[in-house]
């Protein structure tokens, strides 16, 4: 009896230590890629002057080409080949999500599974290649027309300069989007969005240390620094808080007899997140302003004309951004919610299985009750997240505040700190859960 008790602590110590080994390669995957990726954001593109460049960015860092310096961790203002970041990828997600709505072919494959969902991801890497292409050629021509104090920020102007720019920067961005790929498969968390965390969170000191300097210098008081302190505190407090409610719809099970026993009755329920769409809206919101405006917002203060106005207008703190940026938050919670969430088919599926809501009749009613109760959750979610984005942007925009200070910064953090944590706890609990069930099978042997 003895030698079979200690045959079971062998077994689970043994399951115990393979399982955290397993985490652990997962772990130091993800830490290799991330590495991989901040050593990227400072190898340059060929042929530029990063002097005269830093002089340029350093007066035109405002509005929408900070908000893109934020999201690519650095690397635009550094100018390397990671400088698209995985906004282009991003954008092809949305346009292929969009017409899985719009298109009905689309939409049949998205139904079929495992296959229909490689299929649409195949179409989304080829339309980030297009959009990295034209974006990554766009800003090889606003370089060429950029002009500092001392001269071009482009050493060697022409076409082999666009044409290397392009083909380097459209490069830069399929190696994150397979990094990215990588991550969700063989690390942990969501790849694109650990990409983009990293990134901010990599500028993060620096950030703080910018504030501090301002505070020092006299360009903002002490009181103000403590005031954004405990605004920053407050907005980490709050998305946390909203992040984690939820609407728990009570679904009951009616009891059924088989033979003998009796079997349902029970009851459970649905959670309906507050925020179900998470840090979609906002990046989505960012990277539908950043694909029109990039080169105009390189080319503001360099002339008169369009470009200046578009500059001038979508600059933090003016109404048109703020109005821009709220409703494309407002469109992309209730849209990409829509998406993840489908009342109709949920209510089949309660259908199916017996399940219903008190006091709603399962089918088109349910399905009904469920939109309604959804709907007033995403109005209230876009409303959060819209004043979490745009709360700080008089501090942006008053006193140069850095962006990773601002409402989009953080509430990406939190949102993908809450999402890695979450994960990791699933992975502990499925090995736990593992190692009961071994428990048992061995304890059962040994009786």
């Amino acid at each position: 009896m003895t030698s079979a008790a200690e045959r079971l602590a062998a077994n689970m110590n043994l399951g115990t230590l393979s399982r955290a080994t397993e985490l652990k390669k997962r772990f130091f995957f993800l830490i290799s890629a991330l590495i991989v990726y901040r050593i990227g954001t400072y190898i340059p593109v060929p042929g530029i002057d990063p002097h005269i460049l830093a002089e340029i960015f350093a007066k035109n860092q405002g509005g929408v080409l900070g908000m893109f310096n934020m999201l690519s961790g650095g690397a635009l203002q550094r100018m390397t080949i990671f400088a698209l970041a995985v906004m282009p990828y991003i954008s092809a997600s949305i346009i292929l999500q969009i017409l899985t709505v719009a298109v009905p072919q689309l939409a049949s494959m998205k139904k079929e599974g495992e296959a229909g969902r490689r299929r649409i991801n195949q179409f989304t890497r080829y339309g980030t290649v297009v959009l990295s292409a034209f974006q990554g050629y766009g800003i090889a021509v606003g370089l060429q027309n950029m002009t500092g104090a001392h001269g071009s920020a482009v050493l060697n102007p022409g076409a082999f300069f666009l044409f290397t720019t392009t083909v380097t920067l459209t490069g830069g961005t399929l190696f994150l989007m397979w990094l990215g790929e990588q991550i969700t498969a063989r690390g942990i968390g969501n790849g694109i969005s650990m990409i983009i965390f990293t990134g901010i969170i990599a500028n993060l000191p620096n950030a703080i240390g910018r504030t501090f300097e301002l505070g020092r210098t006299g360009v903002i008081s002490t009181p103000l620094i403590f005031l954004i302190i405990l605004i920053v505190l407050g907005l980490i407090t709050t998305i946390v808080f909203v992040e984690r409610a939820q609407r728990r719809v009570v679904i009951q099970y009616p009891k059924r007899q088989q033979g003998n026993k009796m079997f349902g009755g029970e009851s459970t329920h649905m959670p309906l997140k507050l925020n179900t769409s998470g840090v979609i809206p906002p990046i989505f919101a960012s990277s539908i302003l950043l694909f029109p405006l990039t080169i105009a917002s390189f080319h503001a203060g360099q002339g008169n004309g369009i470009l200046q106005s578009i500059a001038t207008y979508l600059a933090h703190g003016q109404p048109l951004y703020i109005v821009a940026y709220v409703s494309l938050i407002i469109f992309f919670s209730f849209f990409y919610t829509s998406i993840v969430f489908n009342p109709a088919e949920t209510a089949d599926n309660l259908k199916k299985n017996g399940g219903f809501i008190a006091g709603i009749r399962p089918g088109q009613q349910t399905a009904e009750y469920l939109d309604y109760v959804l709907t007033r959750l995403t109005a209230v979610g876009s409303l959060y997240i819209a004043l979490v984005c745009v709360m700080p942007e008089i501090f942006i925009a008053k006193y140069s505040v850095p962006f990773q200070l601002g409402g989009t910064g953080l509430l990406i953090v939190v949102n993908v700190a809450i999402d890695f944590s979450t994960q990791v706890q699933s992975h502990l609990f499925a090995h736990q859960y593992e190692g009961l069930i071994r428990k048992a099978k061995l304890k059962g042997k040994l009786k």
